[in-house]
């Protein structure tokens, strides 16, 4: 077994005898509290930042990480997450949270389609994914306009009604200040 496996292992049964000292873990239901979804960024910094600093709590939200918060495709994995969030959740609210200096700037197709040429990825291969990496991840920007940019796509998505509210929000990941940037109601 590898040497993660069993650091997992280890932190899960010290995790289980805390949980079994507090009589257990609440149980919670599967729909979110406050019918609401949150696309965010896959980054480390905001890994126990984005739902504290949005006073969200376990049980109240759906949280959906991926690089940039960017969903582009017709259909992704990230889209069905949101589709079975709004019409198997009942979420009516989703809060798209990109954060200050963002990867996904620096990210572009040419350097991932070199550094995957590089690991012995095949060009044939390449190719027929360098389209959906170009859509992807050379629009992305910096985050006001990154994320209202997403907040427009998904109001303009026909698969996601027009009673589902879309924000935008910035988050700074040293410091967990937010900045709303596009309301809903603008």
């Amino acid at each position: 077994m590898s040497k993660l496996a069993d650091f997992f292992k280890a932190q899960n049964r010290e995790f289980l005898k805390v949980a079994r000292g507090q009589g257990g873990l609440p149980q919670i239901d599967k729909k979110p509290v406050r019918k609401l979804a949150v696309l965010t960024c896959m980054d480390t910094r905001l890994l126990y930042i984005v739902e504290p600093a949005l006073g969200l709590n376990r049980g109240e939200a759906v949280v959906i990480k991926v690089a940039g918060a960017r969903i582009t495709e017709a259909f992704d994995s990230a889209l069905g997450s949101l589709l079975v969030a709004v019409y198997e959740l009942g979420v009516t609210d989703v809060a798209v949270v990109v954060h200050d200096d963002c990867g996904m700037v620096h990210t572009t197709a040419d350097g991932l389609c070199e550094k995957m040429a590089a690991a012995g990825v095949s060009v044939p291969d390449i190719q027929a994914i360098r389209p959906h990496l170009e859509a992807w991840a050379d629009p992305v920007g910096e985050p006001v306009p990154a994320v209202r940019d997403m907040v427009q796509r998904l109001r303009k998505n026909p698969y996601i009604p027009d009673s589902v509210q879309v924000y935008g929000i910035s988050i700074n990941p040293a410091n967990g200040k937010i900045h709303v940037v596009e309301d809903s109601m603008e």
